[in-house]
């Protein structure tokens, strides 16, 4: 047989790489699966943490999940009962809003004109269609209320999962060679996503709840679906809060003029700048930052992959994969790589502090 040292190093990257792509065609065609399942692990990590401080509780395992699957249901169904009513009728209401953007699209070329500046209309709807920014949105929210049609598979998968959690540690100390070693590297991994996602979670439901009520105080219609839309965007960093602001911005103007357009402009900034990167960064760390560049890619590649939910779970997924790696050695350089900087260790300290 021959050995592994002695294969190419350009065959070994043709072979991953083969691999890679192999990979990812089956991930894309066995979508309609893999949504519900990555879903079910997303809640079903978020709610790992409660799920075990009930159990230092003396709470028992089986009554724990069942407060934890009572708590889903509720929160499910507010939504449904609220966001669904208000995302059928912006549904609705659709064609009208972008009748309007397109009166008031072209009343911007007639000012441009009026002040020498020609433009032809034509032109600036192919450049610059603000319709279609609502229709993506209603696109968008769509494709996720579909993925809620599975809504019974998603909680029966998240129930099995906590309930295999607390017995999982047993089971892989039985099943490992070296059990010390690997539990010890998946327990720091594991710590290290519930502690993301813990924190992201709660920030971005901050973000959320300040958006909507903000929207709310302003008059803009469907307040409580641009608070919902701005708590997912939250977790893809950078561009998410972007993204969320474009619809709400785009009704304000098209419902209440351009003051209100600008209040709601300042809104999403003092939240997004305030919660964003003030108050979150200072509880998550500097070592759990993903550079601007990974975040985008990450947000077109799992969005091909995946469909929307890939979109919004995109940056979790990289996330996970970059703790991954930084928890061995041999990968570690590709986790500081996909970061937003160097970690904390590797930081130099000023020369001051060198020379004292």
């Amino acid at each position: 047989m021959e050995d592994k040292g002695n294969i190419p190093s350009v065959i070994r990257f043709l072979v991953t790489a083969a691999c890679f792509v192999i990979i990812v065609a089956g991930m894309r065609t066995a979508s309609s699966i893999l949504v519900p399942l990555l879903l079910s692990l997303f809640i079903a990590k978020i709610c790992t943490p409660f799920l075990f401080w009930m159990q230092r509780k003396r709470i028992p395992n089986v009554l724990a999940v069942v407060i934890i699957l009572v708590a889903i249901v509720g929160i499910g169904w507010l939504l449904a009962v609220f966001v669904g009513s208000s995302l059928n009728s912006f549904s609705r209401a659709l064609p009208l809003y972008q009748e309007r953007l397109a009166g008031q699209t072209a009343a911007l070329a007639s000012w441009l004109s009026s002040h020498g500046m020609e433009v032809s209309y034509q032109v600036l709807i192919d450049y610059f269609d603000p319709r279609k920014a609502m229709g993506v949105v209603a696109s968008t929210l769509t494709g996720l209320r579909a993925v809620l049609t599975n809504i019974f598979l998603i909680l029966l998968t998240v129930v099995f999962i906590l309930l295999e959690a607390s017995g999982f540690p047993q089971k892989l100390r039985a099943a490992l060679t070296d059990p010390d070693e690997s539990l010890a590297r998946l327990s720091k991994i594991s710590e290290s996503v519930n502690r993301y996602l813990l924190i992201k979670s709660l920030f971005s439901m901050l973000t959320g709840i300040a958006i909507w009520i903000w929207l709310l105080i302003l008059g803009v219609d469907y307040p409580l679906l641009w608070g919902l839309l701005a708590f997912l965007l939250n977790f893809v960093p950078n561009i998410g809060s972007m993204i969320a602001a474009v619809p709400a911005l785009l009704l304000a103007l098209i419902q209440l003029g351009t003051s209100s357009a600008l209040l709601t402009l300042l809104g999403y900034a003092v939240v997004n700048v305030s919660i964003g990167s003030i108050m979150e960064p200072k509880f998550m760390g500097r070592g759990l930052g993903l550079s601007t560049l990974v975040v985008f890619l990450s947000l077109v590649f799992w969005g091909w992959v995946l469909g929307p939910v890939g979109m919004l779970l995109s940056v979790p997924l990289t996330m996970i994969v970059k703790i991954a790696l930084e928890s061995d050695d041999n990968t570690r350089w590709l986790g500081i790589m996909l970061g937003s900087g160097p970690p904390p260790d590797l930081v130099k300290p000023p020369a001051a502090e060198l020379r004292q």
